[in-house]
């Protein structure tokens, strides 16, 4: 089990040794556990898990998956089920390591769809609730012509800042792109977890994303078992966490009180 109290250090999951931190109380109920986007890491979160920790007086806790800020390299290529493998070989193992009684799952992106795809593959009665901003559970084409724009874009100035967060940018942004834009990707779908979802989801999307529409919301409106909350936002792209913080943590805040007040509602044992 990881020492809360230091506030940051290094796990073990996956047979890989990854970078993790910690902010606010772990026992003052579900601890909210970051999941990164497909070229995030556990700095690219700047200041929101502390304000989230803030907002919502829980634990929050992020880290970094294989490949990407200072944890161990991944292996490369990565295949096209890689966001499915990390929701099954990952973090489990990572959810055990934080010691948590509850946990309350919230990604961006690519960690929003493994949020999704843990809760609707693995039983684990310990995740009460996901938060997902900007999922996406198939492929759109404008999403992939906007990874297609970001291919072009790659070279030395982008790796170079890159590199002030990943220590090998180039297999970050080759493992996320090339896995995209691989022939065989523009099939993937994982939208059948959401039939297997049993814990109510807040579902966060920009109007503006570049990279996925409202079809991606609707996927869990109408096929989600359990109950979905969804915030729209205006003036918002592919990042609601910083295009929109304010309206993102009362959203947060707003439904781990309500899932607290269930829990607290519920017989002993349920």
């Amino acid at each position: 089990m990881i020492d809360w109290n230091a506030g940051k250090g290094w796990l073990t999951a996956g047979g890989k040794r990854l970078e993790w931190a910690c902010w606010g109380n772990r026992d003052a109920g579900p601890v909210i556990v970051l999941l990164h986007e497909g070229l995030g890491c556990l700095a690219l979160w700047r200041d929101f898990p502390e304000k989230l920790a803030q907002a919502t007086g829980l634990g929050v806790f992020a880290f970094s998956r294989a490949n990407y800020g200072q944890s161990e390299a991944g292996d490369l290529p990565f295949p096209i089920d890689y966001m499915t493998r990390q929701a099954q070989d990952v973090l489990p193992g990572v959810l055990d390591q934080i010691g948590a009684a509850h946990y309350v799952l919230m990604g961006h992106s690519d960690g929003a769809t493994i949020a999704a795809e843990y809760a609707g593959r693995v039983e684990d009665f310990r995740v009460r609730g996901i938060v997902l901003m900007a999922p996406h559970v198939f492929t759109e084409p404008m999403g992939l012509a906007e990874i297609r724009r970001a291919a072009e874009a790659f070279g030395p100035e982008m790796a170079a800042r890159m590199g002030k967060y990943h220590r090998d940018p180039e297999a970050s942004f080759r493992g996320w792109n090339d896995a995209w834009l691989n022939p065989e990707f523009a099939a993937w779908d994982v939208s059948e977890v959401i039939d297997y979802l049993r814990v109510p989801a807040l579902v966060i999307q920009g109007v503006d994303d570049q990279y996925g529409t409202m079809k991606q919301v609707a996927e869990f409106e109408s096929r989600s078992y359990a109950p979905v909350d969804v915030l729209a936002l205006e003036d918002c792209r592919h990042s609601p966490h910083f295009d929109q913080p304010e309206a993102v943590l009362d959203a947060v805040r707003f439904f781990t009180a309500r899932l607290m007040a269930h829990a607290a509602a519920q017989p002993e044992g349920v």
